[in-house]
């Protein structure tokens, strides 16, 4: 077990620096442009050193220094535990897509819809290649229709004011994949990320009630949580 957790945690760090340009480019406020350059020098970003700074001016860019190696290789462990089958290939391109998409909501509250469709057309493309591999074809029709579950109940909560517009693409995305493992895994996925995100809003509310400020709105990223849910969701299984 040992060589496969240090093959993982390698998997991870080498990810994370194109996983870092990803995270700068597509973590910009609501109508400003992609971000593909240093702002500072110009210097393109596709690339970044674990320091989260700019090989050119040295100028602070994305998450902080660390922050995606860590992630990323944690990811990389648990996915390698929970892969168990054909679908692993589907799973780790969600995962790795899912890291940028949970740095990029937790810092402007977004999930661009190309990373959420690059995760759709990765998870529909692998788990096609798996169920035939498997020769399962039939549950592709059950993860379609999990999918399309999950994603009208997020949709719903979108049209509530209660959630983002890129949160019910995203459910969609992790419906399809965890409708590979039953409907009791993807919807004990959305129960965990309802959970986590619940127990992440207290802890701010009381964080800040200690120290003595007033609560305005929370304003909790719900993209990371899902997909948290789900990893602990196929990791519980």
């Amino acid at each position: 077990m040992v060589p496969v957790v240090a093959a993982a945690v390698l998997v991870g760090l080498l990810a994370a620096p194109p996983l870092r340009g990803l995270i700068v480019y597509f973590a910009v406020p609501e109508g400003e442009p992609w971000r593909g350059a240093c702002p500072s020098c110009g210097r393109a970003v596709r690339l970044l050193p674990p320091t989260g700074r700019c090989p050119g001016c040295r100028g602070r860019l994305g998450a902080g220094a660390g922050a995606v190696e860590a992630v990323a290789a944690a990811v990389a462990v648990a996915v390698a535990y929970a892969a168990d089958g054909p679908q692993a290939p589907a799973l780790g391109w969600a995962a790795a897509v899912g890291v940028a998409l949970g740095f990029v909501d937790g810092r402007v509250r977004r999930l661009p819809h190309r990373l959420n469709l690059a995760l759709l057309a990765g998870v529909a493309v692998l788990l096609t290649v798996a169920a035939l591999a498997e020769g399962r074809p039939g549950v592709l029709l059950h993860c379609l229709l999990v999918a399309l579950a999950v994603g009208v109940l997020l949709e719903l909560a979108v049209w509530a004011g209660a959630l983002g517009p890129g949160d019910s693409p995203l459910g969609f995305a992790l419906g399809g994949l965890l409708g590979w493992y039953g409907w009791a895994v993807a919807f004990g996925g959305l129960f965990a990320a309802v959970v986590l995100a619940g127990l992440w809003g207290t802890l701010r509310a009381a964080a800040a009630l200690v120290r003595r400020r007033r609560v305005r709105g929370l304003d909790v990223p719900v993209g990371p949580f899902l997909l948290l849910g789900a990893l602990v969701a196929v990791l519980a299984r």
